[in-house]
């Protein structure tokens, strides 16, 4: 082939530099299948084709470059550990000199990185370990990217399932996200809700209670452990529909109200609850020592501070204290 027929003549020029990065997503790969040899014959199909996927890196060597010995194995341990990101494929020149002549390498080792099917970036000589990273990085996005941007949009998902009442799809997902990312506070507090959700009460509260101390400090955790208080206290504040009744025959019961208010929290009628809470404040400040205001703003804890109803809460809320 002619340097005009070429198709990688001008990608690079005597000197390999760093190009602009590729946001190129990775695809799953199977476990020990990140690198290969490769052939002349098969080089379209395992590089050119392959890195329409993820960034393809070429490594040419030989048996007898020292260098190319040193080389290999970081690129190996690198490849290894970004589980996908890129994958390495490794051609012997001796074997298959004429891909490596076509790219006009000359010396060995040398590494070409292509992406989309054409060469984009490359480097020579046995660099260090950290350079390798770096080289890899510009081409895939710093590691972990890629995943956390996926654990967002799974994180995401399980919540409007979770709003849903989808619990079982939620469930799965948050223990995708816990089984990638086992510390994910938000995985955590989510998978606590799905199990809340399905009237598992003991389980969600010895899950969290397992956590290491830092992680069970997240707001997010504390405020599902607060809502397991709530529930449980709920549970022995008696029957709701008598409540009514007495509310009905005297209004101004506040013991009564605010029992009543924490059975509706705990049921999901958030806005009804925060509206008797309400009436108390209206009409007494100093029952149970601001009890009411007090036992409103941990409902907002729980319920997350841009929760409809926390936000029409709060409104009201502010109009009596500052009023």
């Amino acid at each position: 082939m002619s340097g005009s027929d070429n198709p990688y003549n001008g990608s690079f020029g005597n000197q390999m530099s760093a190009t602009a990065s590729y946001g190129v997503a990775p695809q799953p790969v199977a476990a020990g299948g990140h690198i290969k040899d490769t052939t002349t014959a098969n080089f379209a199909k395992d590089v050119l084709e392959e890195s329409r996927n993820q960034p393809v890196l070429v490594d040419f060597w030989a048996p007898w470059c020292g260098p190319c010995k040193q080389l290999t194995p970081v690129l190996e341990k690198v490849v290894n550990e970004g589980q996908g990101r890129v994958k390495l494929v490794k051609m012997n020149i001796d074997d298959h000199p004429s891909i490596a002549g076509q790219l006009g390498i000359q010396s060995i080792p040398a590494v070409i990185a292509f992406v989309n099917g054409r060469p984009a970036d490359g480097f020579m000589g046995a660099v260090p370990e950290s350079q390798v990273r770096q080289f890899i990085d510009r081409l895939a996005g710093p590691a972990g990217a890629d995943q956390a941007g996926e654990i967002e949009a799974a994180l995401a998902e399980a919540g409007e399932l979770l709003a849903a009442g989808n619990v079982n799809e939620a469930g799965q997902l948050y223990g995708a996200v816990i089984q990638a990312d086992p510390e994910n506070a938000k995985a955590l507090a989510g998978m606590a809700e799905c199990l809340i959700a399905a009237d598992q009460h003991g389980e969600a509260r010895q899950m969290l209670s397992e956590l290491p101390e830092e992680l069970g400090k997240d707001a997010g955790i504390q405020a599902v452990l607060t809502k397991l208080d709530q529930i449980e206290e709920a549970r022995k504040l008696g029957d709701p529909v008598a409540l009514e009744r007495e509310l009905a025959l005297n209004p101004d019961h506040h013991e009564a109200r605010l029992k009543l208010a924490k059975i509706l929290n705990v049921e999901g009628r958030r806005e009804e609850a925060a509206e008797h809470l309400l009436f108390i404040m209206r009409k007494d400040r100093a029952f149970d020592d601001d009890g009411a205001r007090r036992q409103l703003l941990q409902f907002f804890e729980v319920w997350g501070f841009k929760d409809p109803a926390t936000v029409s809460a709060r409104r009201k809320l502010s109009s009596i204290l500052f009023s």
